[in-house]
């Protein structure tokens, strides 16, 4: 697997290069990408935003906008955790989207926002079955902001943050069953 992560020397931010490809080749290696994959991941070290997008799968291209990798406590610093975090919640939904037996979730942009937090929630709980934090509480208050706080949304929540082989027709299901229990 061959990792690419520019820029190569950060200049606003203090970030170890270095780190960031470490920790991209050990999670890309745990969440299950094929040894052979080119992963170029891009870093815009000048905007502090946490934005992430999946340009491409083969190669992979992610663009990551820097706040995304940035220990919340010790600004302009790397969180080696949150790289580990973002780019296995991404590896995952890569790993989504070259299975045919998924099906087709089409473009980040054009997906509606209950069915993104939805796929999130079930990428991040496969992370976190990996051993990695995964953030529960943090993705649960997310999940709920789009599904409604209720027994009905926690479950759908817990569905697909223990899900396992789910496509993406079951995501916007759970997705759009407990939307539709909160507008009752």
């Amino acid at each position: 697997m061959t990792v690419t992560v520019t820029p190569e020397t950060f200049v606003m931010v203090l970030f170890d290069h270095d780190a960031i490809v470490a920790v991209a080749e050990r999670v890309a290696a745990q969440v299950g990408l094929p040894p052979d994959l080119d992963i170029r991941i891009g870093v815009d070290e000048a905007i502090p935003l946490a934005r992430v997008h999946i340009e491409s799968i083969d190669p992979v291209v992610i663009n990551v906008e820097g706040g995304a990798f940035e220990d919340p406590r010790h600004p302009r610093q790397l969180g080696e955790e949150l790289v580990a975090d973002t780019l296995g919640r991404l590896f995952f939904q890569v790993l989504d989207r070259r299975s045919p037996s998924f099906g087709d979730p089409g473009d980040d942009n054009d997906q509606d926002l209950s069915h993104k937090v939805a796929w999130d929630t079930y990428a991040v709980g496969r992370l976190q079955r990996l051993g990695y934090d995964g953030r529960h509480q943090v993705r649960l208050y997310a999940f709920r902001n789009r599904h409604g706080f209720s027994d009905t949304s926690d479950e759908a929540f817990n569905r697909l943050w223990t899900g396992e082989d789910l496509t993406w027709d079951e995501i916007t299901q759970i997705s759009d069953d407990a939307v539709a229990l909160r507008t009752v």
